[in-house]
């Protein structure tokens, strides 16, 4: 299913700026919306004891047992003196976040005192379900963990009472097929009760906000603009490694954490990113049509992550490469985001967004009163030169000009990949 087939922006002022997300959640926003306070309840009911056994190993994992899943209200032996005194695996703090698609919390766990940030995600309609999926799988198939990408420590699926560790590709889960067979259909399974269905991810906690609230929260420092042009550099270089575009690269999406004492940013939000490599194999959605040798299904040592091209144009509106607009893309898309968000937490572009009223990093083009998304403005006009610096007192040195010049290039060709990009970076960095 191609869920973002039809929902290209056509940006021509400030109001119109909206992200793939917002649109899905107009139009999937629950009516029934639950209160804080009742979402508190059901969340401490969800995330109870679970042990972290591979639940792989059980014939039928429907059926529940108490290895890997619990009723909400008792356990297996059905005693509820035994229930009572079953303490939470999560101690829910605070909402911190509501997202097009979910609900972020804070929340404590019990049993290593550790933060972690809980989302949880309602698979009510087939495009949430393709979301949620799209971040599970994608979190899940990194076998090594980064310092600059966020980190899944489990996702619970909770389904009739029953809340179920999940694991990828765990083809004797009735419940995780269905999930896929909704997303692959694009519409509820016939016969299939309509009874609230969630996904809880719980991940690593990141204390520092976004990157749009720490930049502009500060005066500008050359050494951190360069610290973090090397992380998000490796980033990127990391999941491309792992055959995984992201395709949603924005400030929104790259999260701060000051564990160490030092800022260190975490990609986060993979709802729209594609994991590219077996696709072929496992026909995940048959988008993804690999050219040449790189084809589906080897290790990513194998896989030219470069030769996979994607159709659906979606993203984030000022961030989408002019090939995203068209709907024929690579994983090279990653790069022109990277470099319009390089180029913006330099030089401190701005815009206020219409709807949320905060003021958000990204560049633009100006054509008269509107402004107009640097991906949109040259698919019009492929001959159009990137004023780079913006700003006249600008001290952006001649070897990152040109660097964001080659990131921010019409033809993906022309753009480094993501290894040649963290060199450069490397190099850029170093020098001045």
């Amino acid at each position: 299913m191609d869920l973002c087939n039809g929902m290209r922006r056509m940006i021509r002022t400030p109001r119109s700026l909206r992200s793939f997300k917002r649109l899905v959640e107009a139009q999937s926003a629950n009516a029934n919306m639950k209160t804080k306070r009742e979402v508190k309840l059901e969340m401490d009911k969800v995330l109870r004891a679970l042990t972290v056994r591979n639940n792989k190993s059980h014939e039928d994992t429907d059926v529940p047992k108490e290895e890997d899943c619990f009723y909400m209200n008792f356990c297996m032996n059905k005693s509820l003196e035994h229930a009572m005194v079953m303490a939470p695996r999560y101690s829910l703090l605070r909402e911190v976040g509501r997202g097009s698609y979910g609900i972020v919390f804070e929340a404590i766990a019990r049993r290593t005192g550790a933060r972690v940030a809980v989302k949880k995600l309602q698979c009510n309609a087939p495009e949430n379900v393709e979301l949620a999926l799209a971040e599970f799988w994608a979190l899940e198939s990194l076998g090594k963990k980064h310092e600059n990408v966020v980190q899944l420590e489990e996702c619970v699926l909770q389904r009739n009472g029953m809340a179920q560790k999940m694991s990828h590709g765990n083809k004797r889960s009735k419940h995780y097929l269905r999930l896929v067979e909704t997303s692959l259909k694009g519409e509820r399974i016939l016969g299939y009760p309509e009874e609230p269905c969630y996904l809880w991810f719980v991940m690593e906690f990141c204390d520092g906000g976004d990157l749009n609230q720490y930049i502009l929260s500060r005066r500008p420092d050359p050494h951190t603009n360069k610290n973090f042009m090397r992380q998000l550099t490796s980033a990127v270089a990391f999941l491309h490694k792992n055959n995984i575009v992201h395709r949603d690269l924005k400030p929104d999406n790259i999260l701060i954490s000051q564990k160490s004492g030092l800022p260190v940013l975490k990609v986060a939000d993979f709802g729209l990113s594609k994991v590219c490599a077996g696709l072929g194999a496992l026909g995940i959605d048959g988008e993804e049509h690999p050219t040449g040798d790189g084809g589906g299904g080897g290790e990513s040592t194998d896989v030219n992550i470069n030769k996979f091209w994607l159709s659906s144009a979606c993203g984030s509106d000022f961030f989408m490469a002019p090939e995203v607009w068209e709907g024929h893309y690579t994983a090279k898309a990653d790069i022109f985001a990277l470099g319009i968000i390089i180029w913006a937490m330099l030089e401190r572009i701005t815009f206020i967004d219409a709807e949320s009223k905060r003021e958000l990093l990204g560049t633009y083009v100006r054509q008269g009163s509107e402004i107009v998304p640097v991906g949109e403005a040259l698919l019009g006009n492929p001959k159009m030169v990137l004023h780079i610096p913006q700003r006249t007192r600008s001290t952006m040195s001649e070897a990152v000009r040109k660097l964001l010049q080659d990131m921010l290039a019409v033809n993906p060709q022309d753009r480094p990949d993501a290894f040649q990009l963290k060199v450069r970076v490397d190099k850029v960095t170093c020098a001045g």
